[in-house]
């Protein structure tokens, strides 16, 4: 059964994630009302600490920049799947952790609410679902997370120098 479960859960999981963020794009990417709705609200709020235009469309948090985050979120979850590229999926689960960590965030801690479209708290629950969806992904492809990070360390910092017992030889 664990055997089942460890083989088939990230599959389920990378498949529904990737749908429920690919079905947001259609709203983000398509100036929906309700998503104008959701960051003016969010952009208002943030004008009053002093960051106007933070969820603006040029903003750096707008709708295009968290929809483009979906995006390669759900799109390293479904190559992710591919044989050997399991390391990407990990990557999709982390991205898509941080951007729902960030949704959940603004629903709870701002005057967005849990309810901003009238929709009896839909759109919260479908952030919530997928946020906790992607923690377990993250937590059951943390070995691939963690040989992602170690090449990438191994790619891009440099090996600090080392002199070899050869070099230290004076030549006779």
């Amino acid at each position: 059964m664990n055997d089942k479960v460890k083989r088939y859960a990230p599959i389920g999981i990378s498949l529904f994630a990737a749908a429920v963020f690919l079905d947001s794009l259609r709203y983000k990417f398509t100036d929906h009302p309700n998503t104008q709705e959701i960051f003016g609200r969010l952009d208002s709020w943030a004008a009053t600490l002093g960051a106007p235009g933070l969820f603006a469309h040029t903003g750096l948090f707008s709708q295009y920049a968290i929809g483009s985050a979906e995006l390669a979120a759900s799109t390293l979850l479904l190559v992710g799947l591919l044989p050997g590229l399991t390391r990407l999926n990990a990557l999709g689960a982390l991205i898509g952790f941080a951007v729902m960590t960030g949704a959940v965030s603004f629903h709870l801690f701002t005057p967005l609410g849990i309810d901003p479209n009238n929709d009896g708290g839909g759109l919260f629950a479908a952030a919530m679902t997928i946020w906790v969806t992607s923690l377990v992904l993250f937590v059951i492809r943390r070995n691939d997370l963690i040989g992602l990070a170690r090449d990438l360390q191994r790619a891009f910092v440099p090996t600090s120098f080392q002199i070899k017992p050869a070099q230290l030889r004076v030549a006779a």
